[in-house]
């Protein structure tokens, strides 16, 4: 495509990208290209702070209203039939896709004009480009507009960067497919066990915890990719979050364009670490509890974000920096399988059962004659999952990469990756990724 055809064959797409899994819902998207956009003209042409900060009041209104009603309404409302005893109807509204992604970008772009750190999009085909751009907008990284300003108006492309970014995207379907996907199935095969024994419980929650990140990096990675392909450079969503020794660094590797949003527009705002100590923990408090509601809407995440909070603070009272690293890594580790047992949970009750099992209370057996077999036959799995979480394969490859033959190996490990994920797909059930439903 030219130059000037770029940006508007890449918004088309992605429309039709988007309104071909939400045909219903594809308003939504539209409305909110126009709203940002318009409010982002207004907010240029205000003469006055005042004036500015009305306009952004709106967007931010809007928008967190639309995302209000459509994912946390039926919650509210649930929650509020459970106090009163009342029996108020349910809204049942569909949860658009990536809602919660999109209005994230969206905000970061008047709030970031607001403060004077972007500069208007005039044109309503890069914004609209911006917003809907299909690599990234079911379930991020969450791009802010700053980081894609210049590369909406100019980007360049090169074979070099295709390859990279090829590479990158059959890495992440390979975890999605090959590493995701199985674990998934190991968990889904907990659930309909009619064997629950302490062994199996643990199996589940190692699973799980695995599972969910290797589909969301697995995501990343494959947005990453398409992103290089076509000229832009997302940031990076996950650094190798397992091999954290703190709850602090953990939230460093993990989902970092969440973690950066909300420190820099929720966080600081509400004074951070700068106020008094009470403040200080009504603010740790309120952002992880927001986190945790972004996640979804149910008490369980409400309790996983403010886990997060707790452990945090814990963090800033105890000296554990003093520990061994080993026992240091341990601990997180630990608590951040114990707290995915809690996100995966489709009930507070089904999460004090899966808390029961774990430490096998109610006279739950060690193990079992069905547990065995999983044990064994999926022991492969859990090692390729263990692996894959460290920056082992990446080292190798890049020690691999460097080789005369390392082309040509590259070639033949891509080709072979996307010829096993291919006989994967076709052979298996539909199985979408799991942060499409936040």
């Amino acid at each position: 495509m030219p130059g000037k055809l770029k940006n508007g064959w890449l918004l088309a797409s992605s429309l039709v990208f988007y309104g071909w899994g939400e045909p219903r819902l594809l308003w939504l998207m539209v409305f909110t290209i126009l709203l940002f956009y318009g409010c982002g003209l207004a907010m240029d042409r205000a003469q006055s702070k005042r004036g500015k900060k009305l306009w952004l009041i709106l967007s931010v209104a809007v928008s967190l209203g639309l995302l209000g009603v459509f994912k946390y309404a039926d919650f509210f409302i649930g929650s509020f039939n459970t106090l009163t005893g009342l029996s108020v109807p349910l809204l049942r509204l569909a949860l658009p896709v990536g809602i919660s992604f999109y209005t994230f970008q969206c905000l970061s772009y008047t709030i970031d004009l607001y403060r004077g750190n972007a500069q208007v999009q005039k044109n309503i085909v890069h914004f609209g480009a911006y917003v809907a751009m299909f690599p990234q907008l079911i379930a991020g990284p969450i791009v802010r507009y700053v980081d894609v300003e210049r590369q909406l108006r100019q980007r360049e492309h090169s074979w070099e960067d295709a390859r990279l970014g090829l590479r990158r995207f059959l890495v992440g379907l390979g975890k999605k497919v090959i590493l995701a996907d199985n674990f998934a199935l190991l968990c889904k095969l907990y659930r309909e066990s009619g064997e629950k024994t302490v062994v199996f419980s643990w199996m589940y929650a190692i699973a799980f915890t695995l599972n969910i990140y290797f589909d969301f990096s697995g995501y990343s990675d494959m947005a990453i990719g398409l992103g290089r392909i076509l000229g832009f450079r997302f940031p990076e969503n996950f650094r190798y979050p397992y091999m954290s020794r703190s709850v602090t660094e953990f939230w460093r590797r993990w989902h970092m364009t969440l973690g950066g949003w909300f420190r820099d527009y929720v966080y600081i705002p509400m004074g951070g670490n700068r106020v008094r100590r009470v403040r200080w923990v009504v603010n740790i408090l309120t952002v992880w509890m927001l986190t945790g509601l972004w996640h979804g809407a149910a008490w369980n995440f409400v309790l996983w974000g403010l886990l997060f909070a707790a452990l945090l603070l814990l963090e800033k009272v105890l000296p554990l920096d003093r520990l061994p690293g080993a026992l240091r890594h341990g601990y997180v580790v630990l608590a951040v399988v114990l707290s995915f047992v809690l996100f995966n949970a489709g009930s507070l009750s089904q999460a004090a059962g899966d808390f029961r099992c774990l430490f096998g209370l109610g006279g739950l057996p060690l193990c079992g004659k069905e547990t065995g077999y999983y044990l064994a036959s999926c022991a492969p799995l859990f090692l390729m999952g263990i692996l894959g979480a460290t920056p082992l394969p990446c080292r190798l490859g890049q020690r691999l990469e460097k080789t005369r033959v390392g082309g040509l190996l590259e070639a033949g490990l891509m080709t072979g990756l996307l010829l096993v994920c291919t006989g994967y797909l076709v052979d298996g059930s539909f199985s979408p990724f799991l942060y499409f439903r936040f």
